[in-house]
């Protein structure tokens, strides 16, 4: 090296400051030295120690069913307030009457209305089995009429068939005569010719005249009767289709008068079930003037006060807290956190009033924390912009404090994966949610 200048390089060293010189030599300043770089070396150490992933929530107490929890108590049904049965902090079973209320509508102020439309039904009834009676005599009606017609329809068959057989005698009889008048005819005029032949005398002959106009006079008098019995013959056939239309006519008035009473049967019946709608409806009206408790419990709060006051339907009279209720806590955590909870999982829960001490990370090392497990996961953010989760009593860790009441505070601890420490300040400081996957454990090989 050139040993151009005379300026030699500056001592840089801490040892020339006279407060590291005083340092070095005293005694308790070694000390310190000491207790620093152990404590630094305990600091590294404690960077490897296990510490457990966990995603912390707030919230209340609350209950595991929603009929467990504090209702109202509402009027089905528009009224007056006329009676209280109960104040604020009775205790009432499932039944009892908490309020009575008076009607205020004019449709159902008539005291003796469900007694009316009663009577109404009993009325209607009545003319629905008279229909029903008019019904069966046009029925035995329509029978008759038809009975009848068969007998008329066999009176006349019998006609045509007596006025077919006169016709069939008197034409046999036409017959007879026309035969009686060719030998009438052919007497005659033998008798004629044997008058002029002399053999026979005049007489004779005037007779055979007489008996030739005799069957003549037959000839025509049996035609008529042929004629006659051939309109009697038309006549019964006309009379089976007057006695055809008349019954059918006949019927067709009864069933048209027996369809009209169905009719009204049919009317009276539905007017019936409409009446006795109306009565059912009345009835269980005049039941829902007494307000009474769904379940057994604690009236809380009476929102409802002045005697006089109406009401409308829906309207919250008062407030009751179920005596018998499965304890849960509802607590809500981050959107980031949620793909890690899982139905099921265990949590750790402490309530406000109950001393507690909490080590985050080391859950052994905590006290006064009971056990949950997770039943209910909300899919849909809450107005805090949280997620809600419902968490239940652990079977398997010692029972929550039978002290608790309904809407107290309650911190929860979900556990995750155990990493080291130094991992969790590394993922804090560069704000990442902590692991979502787990790793799954090898398959055993199968032995053969």
């Amino acid at each position: 090296m050139l040993h151009i200048s005379d300026n030699t390089k500056p001592d840089q060293s801490l040892a020339r400051f006279k407060t590291i010189q005083t340092l070095t030599n005293k005694k308790h300043y070694k000390i310190l030295n000491k207790i620093i770089i152990g404590i630094s070396i305990l600091g590294f150490g404690l960077l490897f120690l296990p510490w457990t992933q966990n995603i912390s929530g707030t919230g209340a107490v609350t209950t595991l069913k929603p009929n467990q929890r504090p209702q109202s108590i509402q009027s089905v049904i528009s009224g007056r307030i006329e009676k209280w049965y109960v104040q604020e902090g009775d205790f009432v079973k499932k039944g009892d009457t908490i309020l009575y209320i008076s009607e205020i509508k004019e449709d159902y102020m008539d005291p003796n209305l469900v007694s009316n439309t009663k009577n109404q039904v009993d009325a209607k009834k009545q003319a629905v089995q008279s229909y029903e009676s008019k019904v069966a005599s046009l029925s035995n009606q329509l029978r008759a009429i038809e009975s009848e017609k068969k007998l008329k329809l066999e009176q006349a068959q019998n006609k045509i068939k007596q006025a077919r057989l006169k016709i069939k005698s008197d034409s046999i009889d036409l017959i007879a005569v026309n035969t009686q008048l060719k030998i009438a005819n052919t007497q005659y005029n033998r008798s004629l010719q044997l008058n002029k032949e002399g053999l026979k005398p005049m007489t004779d002959v005037e007779e055979k005249r007489l008996k030739l106009q005799d069957a003549e006079a037959k000839i025509i008098n049996q035609e008529n009767k042929l004629l006659s019995s051939k309109n009697d013959f038309i006549n019964s056939k006309v009379e089976i289709n007057r006695i055809i239309a008349e019954y059918s006519e006949k019927v067709a008035k009864s069933e048209s008068d027996q369809f009209t009473a169905k009719s009204s049967q049919y009317d009276a019946s539905a007017q019936v079930n409409k009446l006795e709608n109306q009565y059912a409806n009345y009835s269980i009206r005049n039941n829902m003037y007494y307000i009474r408790a769904a379940q057994s419990g604690y009236i809380n709060r009476a929102l409802q006060s002045g005697i006089g006051e109406t009401i409308k339907e829906g309207t919250a009279i008062a407030t009751i807290m179920p005596s018998a209720y499965d304890i849960a806590v509802e607590t809500y955590v981050n959107p980031v956190d949620l793909p890690l909870i899982r139905k099921g999982e265990k949590v750790r829960v402490w309530f406000d009033g109950w001393p507690t001490i909490v080590f985050s990370g080391w859950p052994n090392a905590s006290y006064g924390t009971f056990g949950g497990k997770i039943v209910a996961v909300e899919n849909f953010i809450s107005d805090n912009g949280k997620y809600r989760i419902l968490i239940a009593p652990d079977p398997n860790e010692p029972k929550w404090p039978a002290q608790l009441s309904i809407g107290s505070g309650a911190q929860t601890l979900a556990l995750l994966d155990t990493v080291p420490m130094w991992f969790e300040i590394w993922r804090t400081l560069n704000g990442f949610p902590p692991n979502y996957y787990k790793k799954d454990a090898k398959p055993t090989k199968e032995k053969k």
